[in-house]
């Protein structure tokens, strides 16, 4: 097959910006990044975003005003990249849009993510593959993780077993064996964690480069007892929603000391992870915004027993990575191949998600339902 261009654009669980990426290949193993882009969210769609995550009723209105406006801000990305490399949209084959998570509980058969594929298709005059997980988990699985395809078109050089963990708003890991067999599973609450005790302080979105949950004591009783949870004594597979764990069990402790024991939740998660994995692999390469915290990655390299390294160390921008996974997924939709697998999200038979729109379409109400 040609090789096709595709953006791909992603909005993750920490809620921070769209990630946007250029990425031309055959959804199988041909991978080649073509440049991408993080622009963050405007704080008042954040504050909005952030409400509709947390609310507990059903959608109402004004969340599908949001989902909107969250398509517009994700058109609005995809062409200021494009300006930035000097292309049209003609130039680009098809965009996959994940949308924003906003519910995601499998157990229920509902995952609901905002966004409108339809409306994207419309305003960018492209073809657009959306709602990647419906499908899945319709057939019983748990419609996450789904970058797992894409870690083992990366794998493809590498020696094997390896492993990839994403230090996302949520933890998942990959595990890429001989004849790119494959098993991927949500590991823990991460930046989502994180992130959210930093607001609770008033200290700002994120810490920036981990510079206080370096400066923090882990609470280490405190981690056993959350180690405690069912959640991570299931086997795979399982996943995560943003609002699966809150921040109770750290209430008392210091700005410092709280991000510092988070952190170590993720790294001994991470280490409890590892015996479900066939094999040992023979390296962790890092993904994600969680590979930027210092003291996170610190905790990682100090509870596991084998090489951790960032992702760039194949080339490829961490940041970006999810981004270009749609822009893969979105290939594979089109060319009706499988986006998750028994392996990765449970679901009973390899599975093509995803659908798609193109730029005629009628646009539906209320299509992030």
């Amino acid at each position: 097959m040609t090789p096709k261009l595709a953006l791909g654009l992603m909005s993750g669980t920490s809620m921070d910006g769209i990630d946007v990426a250029l990425l031309e290949t055959d959804g199988e193993r041909h991978v080649r990044p073509r440049g991408g882009r993080s622009f963050p969210y405007p704080a008042a769609v954040r504050k909005r975003l952030e409400a509709a995550v947390r609310q507990v009723e059903p959608p109402d209105e004004e969340v599908w005003a949001l989902a909107r406006t969250l398509t517009a801000l994700h058109a609005r990305a995809a062409r200021r990249l494009l300006t930035e490399l000097a292309l049209s949209p003609a130039a680009v084959n098809l965009v996959g849009f994940p949308g924003h998570t906003l519910r995601h509980r499998p157990e229920r058969g509902e995952t609901v993510q905002l966004g409108d594929g339809a409306l994207l298709a419309q305003i960018l005059g492209l073809p657009v593959v959306w709602d990647f997980r419906s499908e899945d988990v319709r057939r019983g699985g748990q419609g996450a993780p789904l970058v797992p395809v894409y870690h083992a078109a990366l794998a493809t050089a590498l020696s094997k077993p390896t492993a990839f963990l994403n230090l996302g708003g949520i933890a998942n890991l990959t595990w890429v064996g001989p004849q790119d067999r494959l098993l991927a599973f949500d590991v823990a609450p991460c930046n989502a964690l994180l992130d959210d005790w930093m607001r609770r302080h008033g200290a700002g979105a994120w810490d920036e480069g981990g510079r206080l949950t370096r400066m923090g004591r882990p609470d280490y009783a405190r981690i056993h007892r959350q180690l405690a949870h069912p959640f991570f004594r299931r086997p795979p597979p399982r996943s995560l929603d943003r609002l699966s764990f809150d921040l109770t069990w750290l209430e008392g402790l210091t700005l410092a000391d709280g991000l510092a024991t988070a952190a170590w939740l993720v790294a001994e998660a991470t280490a409890r992870a590892l015996a479900f994995l066939p094999a040992w692999p023979k390296r962790l390469h890092l993904t994600g915004g969680g590979r930027h915290n210092a003291g996170l990655v610190a905790a990682l390299a100090a509870r596991l027993p084998l090489p951790v390294v960032a992702i760039e160390t194949l080339g490829h921008d961490g940041d970006l990575l999810e981004a270009e996974a749609f822009a893969f997924l979105a290939v594979r939709v089109w060319r009706g191949l499988p986006t998750s697998f028994p392996e990765t999200t449970g679901v009973p038979v390899p599975t093509c998600g995803g659908r798609i729109h193109r730029p005629s379409d009628v646009i539906g109400s209320h299509e992030g339902r």
